[in-house]
C-alpha cells in the first residue's frame, strides 16, 4: 500500500508542468505589455481608454 503514494508522487512530478507554460505569450499581449499597458477583461476603468486587444482578443488592452 505504500508504494501506491510513492507512485502518486512520482507520477505527479513527472507531469507537473513547467513553471509559465501555463500561461502562453500572445503577440497582442506581449505588444500591449511592452507599451506599458495592461490587460483586462471587461471595460477598462474610468481613467484608462481601450487601444487595443490581448490575449487573441479576448482583453482589452488597456492604456492612458
Amino acid at each position: 500500500m505504500r508504494i501506491l503514494y510513492l507512485l502518486f508522487a512520482v507520477l505527479f512530478l513527472l507531469f507537473q508542468a513547467a513553471p509559465g507554460s501555463a500561461d502562453p505569450i500572445f503577440a497582442d499581449t506581449a505588444e500591449c505589455r511592452s507599451q506599458g499597458n495592461f490587460c483586462r477583461a471587461g471595460a477598462c476603468p474610468p481613467t484608462f481608454a481601450a487601444s487595443g486587444s490581448c490575449h487573441g482578443g479576448l482583453l482589452k488592452c488597456c492604456s492612458r
